[in-house]
């Protein structure tokens, strides 16, 4: 299948399992300020199940403050954030980190731990589980991991021998092994080649038709928007100004939006 036309098919996938109405994640008034810099201004948002949410906007704009917002690795000024139906600022760190199993993070630099394999990076998230799997169990999780993302010979190198497309690949099988309902994608595609971009955009699509969970997905690629987004949200000056599919917001005669697709 092409991959413009998997997208078509995971966009109608996508709209399916939204009527089933499951809502994953629902933001409302999203408030944060750095000093007198106000990143976010009242970001509302509700993200459902099978979803591939983009949201685009310029270097700067606050798009990566605000996933970091949902799983509360920065904490909001204001508004509420709702995970799987439970209120993410009222957590204890017991309960949030119990959250954050169910919720695969790719960092836009990868955050791969330079100490340790590939194997011990993937093994990292599974040795904090309750109970901790059996050594069998966790060989087989890891190999299913990077054979998701076509890397099982890469299973004993350290971060240092990866290539930064690799590193990719590495940071989302690890942001897999639990089989989170919810992705957060920060710049997946930012400083690779056109081709690993490619890959990586390749890999988003088959994680959503493999896994079915829902991603939000920070970019200011276009083309990595084009191809992932069921749904596209614009964040200007500390809002999201308008949202739509690609192809609505191209059509749009907002001079800053149009711009993104020139």
């Amino acid at each position: 299948m092409k991959q413009e036309e998997k997208t078509n098919a995971n966009i109608k996938d996508a709209g399916n399992e939204n009527q089933e109405g499951k809502t994953v994640a629902e933001i409302k008034n999203l408030k944060i300020a750095f000093g007198k810099n106000k990143v976010l201004k009242g970001v509302n948002l509700v993200i459902n199940k099978g979803e591939n949410l983009v949201v685009l906007g310029s270097s700067g704009s606050g798009k990566s403050v605000f996933i970091k917002c949902i799983v509360k690795l920065l904490e909001a000024d204001e508004g509420s954030i709702l995970v799987f139906g439970k209120d993410i600022a009222a957590m204890e760190e017991t309960e949030l980190n119990e959250v954050r199993k169910k919720i695969g993070f790719l960092f836009q630099s990868s955050a791969l731990y330079d100490s340790m394999t590939v194997r011990e990076n993937l093994e990292f998230p599974l040795k904090r589980q309750s109970p901790v799997p059996e050594e069998k169990e966790r060989e087989a999780l890891v190999k299913e991991a990077l054979k998701n993302v076509g890397l099982e010979k890469a299973i004993d190198l350290m971060p240092s021998e990866l290539s930064g497309g690799m590193k990719k690949r590495i940071g989302l099988a690890r942001s897999l092994i639990l089989k989170p309902d919810l992705i957060l994608y920060d710049e997946p595609t930012t400083g690779l080649d056109p081709i690993t971009a490619r890959e990586i955009i390749q890999l988003i699509l088959d994680v959503q038709e493999k896994y079915k969970a829902a991603s939000i997905i920070i970019t200011h690629d276009i083309e990595c928007a084009r191809m992932t987004g069921n749904r596209i949200i614009m964040l200007k000056e500390g809002v999201f100004a308008q949202e739509g599919t690609f192809a609505q917001l191209k059509k749009s005669e907002d001079k800053w939006i149009h711009s993104f697709f020139e």
